[in-house]
């Protein structure tokens, strides 16, 4: 329980921290599954499409603190190899 006035200020404040931040990584979950949707489907253009709306928001992520650089990179990156593959094939 929180003592001070400061101390129930950041309780308030972490908690709409982690609403917005959960909010942000769900919608970051939502793009990248619309990629893998569409490489499920085999559709070269529309993964590819998909990728091309989804790297914006995974590296907004980064900018926002919810992912971590390396992290971003390695999704983007394994995005990328699977959607290449699809479309060379």
């Amino acid at each position: 329980m929180a003592n001070h006035k400061s101390a129930e200020k950041r309780i308030r404040r972490n908690a709409v921290r982690a609403t917005v931040n959960h909010a942000r990584l769900s919608r970051i979950r939502t793009y990248v599954k619309k990629v893998e949707v569409a490489l499920q489907g085999g559709d070269a253009a529309e993964a590819s499409a998909a990728l091309r709306a989804a790297q914006p928001e995974i590296q907004r992520g980064v900018s926002k603190g919810v992912l971590h650089r390396n992290t971003a990179a390695r999704k983007i990156s394994r995005l990328n190899k699977r959607v290449r593959s699809l479309s060379a094939s």
